[in-house]
């Protein structure tokens, strides 16, 4: 019988998480510092928002001792933050796009007054 009882425990602490590392929330901090420095505030808000989120939660969890958690919702913020970085290069590239597109418009209009339609 105690040696049934050795071996739950020994089964029970197996299957606990262990403590995450001191530095876990560092790469998400940093994202998320990287994502608001993108411009993500205004391009991204609701990934932003996701990833402070998960961040947060992270926090509590680890709080809570939800070891198994945290790992998960630390990688949860990180990639949110990726997403809001490349969503804000994705609209600010956009709007180049359409500033150029409108730019060749005002330049072509000006030549067909300067030289006349249809000459190019």
């Amino acid at each position: 019988m105690r040696l049934f009882f050795l071996i739950l425990v020994a089964l029970l602490a197996a299957c606990t998480a262990p403590r995450p590392a001191p530095d876990t929330f560092n790469d998400a901090e940093e994202a998320l510092e990287a994502a608001i420095n993108a411009g993500a505030e205004e391009h991204s808000p609701v990934e932003l928002r996701f990833a402070r989120q998960k961040l947060s939660e992270a926090r509590t969890a680890m709080e809570e001792k939800q070891y198994a958690k945290v790992t998960n919702l630390v990688e949860q913020s990180e990639i949110n933050s990726e997403l809001a970085i490349e969503k804000t290069k994705t609209a600010v590239i956009r709007t180049k796009v359409t500033d150029l597109a409108r730019q060749n418009e005002v330049l072509l209009e000006d030549f067909e007054a300067t030289y006349g339609e249809g000459v190019q």
